[in-house]
């Protein structure tokens, strides 16, 4: 991998809950890395309460500069795997991350969401996570942001589940 490793901001996929405590340890270990964190409403039946909160749950920026440097991060409590889109480790600038930490970071701006768009009816996907991982499905219904059904050719059976509109990935064409 370090022949093909690229120097730059990498996204760094931790299990949930653990992206402060994450972002703490790669600092921790003099590992360069960002944590959008945004403040929002939380409502409870007595209460609401301003909690501090991920832009983008169980992901954390790290800028990597070597091989080694990678592996300290992925050998970090908490840390999963870097995000990668096929063979390529996913990559964000050093504008589009300053971008975000002014956007974090500017008092006038308020309800800051990040998210997935919802996949329409017809779209081919794959499932990536979870016991169908890897299944080509076709989306038959969207009922709210986390109820999909989904076609599955190979096993000829429709499948509802609650599933979150992450586990479903675009399928990438590979003309050539």
């Amino acid at each position: 991998m370090s022949k093909t490793l690229k120097t730059g901001w990498h996204v760094l996929y931790v299990k949930s809950c653990q992206e402060k405590k994450v972002h703490q340890l790669l600092q921790e270990n003099q590992l360069e890395s960002f944590l959008p964190m945004i403040k929002t409403i939380r409502q409870w039946s007595d209460r609401k309460k301003v909690i501090n909160k991920p832009l983008f749950p169980s992901y954390v920026f790290v800028n990597i500069n070597s091989s080694l440097e990678f592996h300290k991060a992925l050998s970090i409590k908490g840390a999963c795997s870097f995000i990668h889109f096929g063979r390529e480790l996913a990559l964000a600038t050093d504008k589009e991350i300053e971008q975000i930490k002014v956007l974090v970071g500017h008092r006038d701006i308020s309800n800051i969401e990040s998210g997935i768009r919802n996949p329409k009816i017809g779209e081919k996907r794959i499932i990536n996570i979870g016991a169908l991982r890897g299944l080509e499905c076709e989306v038959l219904k969207v009922n709210n942001k986390n109820k999909i059904i989904v076609f599955i050719e190979s096993l000829q059976q429709n499948i509802t589940a609650t599933i979150s509109k992450s586990y479903l990935s675009e399928i990438s064409l590979c003309i050539g």
